[in-house]
């Protein structure tokens, strides 16, 4: 056997974007349980976990080097201090807790709103034991905040005192030697009393400028000590478990559609598993002949138990005239849909028994076609094992089942040719490769694809228009009406697409370019 040779115009991609939007929309049944999955997740977590009480404080921090263009690096070195031990303990030892300062301070935490304002969250066992821990720290953070200023200065100022006392060390000796000098006579005299004179002013002026600094650092210190203090005074958080429900259901949901999106797509890409019309078709080899909605169980609407009877009666038609033309039995094989097939087998066989006997021959799997809803003056039934000994005179629809698992070489007992009714999506590529080569190896002709459960925004075309010439609507159908007696003949088309001997290729020639608008066709 030999595969098609004739290369594509472009490379196929190597993700097909629309299929993986119809694959991804096809499986809303998981992407949305998982939403309301993520959805019930979060009001339930808010409603059985709820968070602790908690209270909060804010806290006027002033600094020395406050500066117009300052970042905030000064309020995160206060944020830092606040989470060390010395601060925790010192407001444990206000509040006379046994508790250490590193668990302690796992229960709060402190944040920079503002280049000074901090703003301190704790969290404790009950409101008022929170309230309490909020003021014991911020009231030890304020007068750690404190002391260190006042120490930074007082040190400052002995500093600057200690440099005043040298100079006046230095102005005196300055003073001895100028009231010690005598009138001399000579060029240089002049020269050395005004040095003397300029060094003692020099000495003067830096001596009142470390003394005026000295001044203002003490000054400095109470403006800041009285800028740093406690704001809003510590109370508790009200926690609202609506609000709280509601926050984390959306979050849940979000979370939840997202995972289920990614699942879906994942699972689609690693699947494989056609779903539009192009697809299955140039994987059976084959022409899809109609579509068809999935039997439901469940009750449907008026208008769409219309639009599905009035379907079905049109594929039965179709599937009655070909029948009813072909010299070879004809089977029904499914793939994801033994319900539906067992319908339309029931239907085919009920408008084709008018004309003569008929005989369904169920070689499905499972109970579908017996357990089936039977009305009066139905076709007989019968089983797989029983088909050798229906006569030949009686017309017989065969139905069957290429899921894995099928006994291949039984399905040519069924029918000569085949119709497959296949599911959208319920097969992987592979799969749909097997059937055909499958097919082509016991010598049964697929002579059309019916749908199953199709898309509703599938716009492909899965016509086959070098596919076998055994399609319903193909030439081989209009040499059978042509011939003298008007019966088809009963030599099979040859096959391509792996399911049958080489053909000749044809030429590859530009397609027709179908006119814009009719002043481009004029």
């Amino acid at each position: 056997m030999r595969g098609r040779t004739t290369e594509s115009p472009t490379a196929a991609p190597l993700l097909d974007l629309q299929t993986l939007v119809v694959a991804v929309r096809r499986r809303r049944r998981l992407w949305s349980s998982l939403a309301v999955l993520g959805l019930l997740a979060g009001a339930a977590l808010a409603v059985l976990r709820p968070p602790p009480p908690s209270a909060m404080t804010k806290v006027l921090v002033a600094h020395k080097e406050d500066q117009p263009n300052d970042t905030g690096t000064l309020i995160r070195t206060d944020v830092e201090l606040l989470g060390t031990t010395r601060i925790a303990a010192k407001a444990l030892e206000a509040l006379k807790s046994p508790d250490k300062p590193e668990d302690f301070m796992r229960d709060y935490r402190g944040t920079g709103l503002t280049n000074n304002l901090l703003r301190i969250d704790v969290t404790a066992a009950s409101e008022a034991d929170a309230v309490a821990r909020a003021k014991a720290l911020a009231n030890a953070f304020v007068a750690d905040h404190v002391r260190r200023m006042r120490e930074a200065a007082k040190a400052e100022a002995e500093a600057l005192l200690e440099q005043r006392d040298r100079m006046r060390k230095e102005l005196a000796e300055v003073n001895k030697v100028i009231g010690g000098r005598s009138p001399q006579s000579g060029e240089k005299a002049p020269a050395n009393m005004e040095s003397l004179f300029a060094r003692r002013a020099e000495l003067s002026s830096r001596i009142a400028d470390f003394a005026q600094r000295a001044e203002e650092a003490r000054v400095g210190t109470p403006r800041l000590i009285s800028g740093t203090q406690i704001v809003d005074d510590p109370r508790a958080v009200a926690h609202s478990l609506p609000k709280a429900a509601g926050t984390n259901a959306v979050i849940g949901a979000v979370l939840g559609l997202v995972l289920g999106l990614s699942v879906a797509a994942v699972g689609t890409v690693v699947a494989d598993r056609p779903v539009l019309r192009r697809e299955i078709a140039a994987n059976l080899g084959a022409s899809v002949i109609a579509e068809l909605r999935r039997t439901r169980r469940r009750p449907a609407w008026l208008w769409q138990r219309r639009r599905t009877r009035t379907a079905h009666e049109r594929l039965t038609t179709t599937l009655v005239r070909t029948v009813r033309h072909s010299t070879e039995p004809v089977s029904l094989l499914e793939l994801g849909c033994a319900r539906s097939t067992s319908v339309l087998a029931l239907n085919v066989a009920r408008a084709l028994a008018a004309e003569g006997p008929v005989v369904v021959i169920d070689g499905l799997p499972g109970p579908q076609l017996a357990n089936s809803r039977k009305e009066s003056g139905d076709p007989e039934v019968v089983s797989g094992e029983r088909a050798a000994a229906v006569s030949h005179e009686v017309r017989r629809i065969g139905v069957g089942s290429v899921a894995p698992g099928t006994a291949w070489t039984d399905l040519q007992y069924l029918g000569g040719q085949t119709v497959l009714v296949v599911r959208a999506g319920h097969g992987s590529a592979a799969w749909l490769h097997t059937v055909a080569r499958q097919l082509a190896d016991q010598c049964v002709p697929v002579i059309g694809v019916v749908l199953i459960d199709p898309d509703p925004r599938d716009r492909t075309d899965g016509t086959l228009w070098d596919g076998p010439h055994a399609a319903l609507r193909g030439p081989f159908e209009r040499r059978a009406r042509q011939n003298g007696t008007g019966q088809p003949r009963t030599e099979r088309p040859p096959r391509q697409n792996g399911t049958g001997g080489p053909r000749t290729e044809r030429p590859s020639r530009p397609a027709a370019r179908v006119p814009d608008s009719d002043q481009e066709a004029r």
